[in-house]
């Protein structure tokens, strides 16, 4: 099981531009079923000024209605101040903006 911190530090690594989803957190911490662990996990974030939680979306790029910092408004604010590109439809364009595995 990963701890919350190594989550953490996987966000972390996210650059300023670009998004991850859930489960992408997940696969790269070896276990594609824990997205909903890296979920509570960002919901708790203890440090929201140093883990940039904000750049965790779902898969398909929407915005997590749950946003614990400010809401999803706020998510969406600190997302298009670091140059990503949404949407029509308010979702993050993720071929432009997700990593890949």
């Amino acid at each position: 099981m990963n701890t919350f911190e190594e989550i953490y530090e996987e966000v972390c690594l996210i650059p300023k531009g670009k998004v991850a989803s859930y489960g992408y957190i997940a696969c790269r911490l070896g276990n594609p079923r824990l997205s909903r662990v890296v979920g509570y996990a960002l919901h708790s974030n203890p440090r929201p000024y140093e883990i940039p939680c904000h750049r965790v979306v779902m898969k398909d790029g929407s915005l997590t209605p749950a946003f614990a910092f400010g809401g999803i408004n706020m998510q969406r604010k600190l997302l298009e101040d670091e140059g990503v590109v949404f949407l029509p439809d308010g979702r993050v364009d993720m071929n432009a903006c997700a990593l890949k595995l």
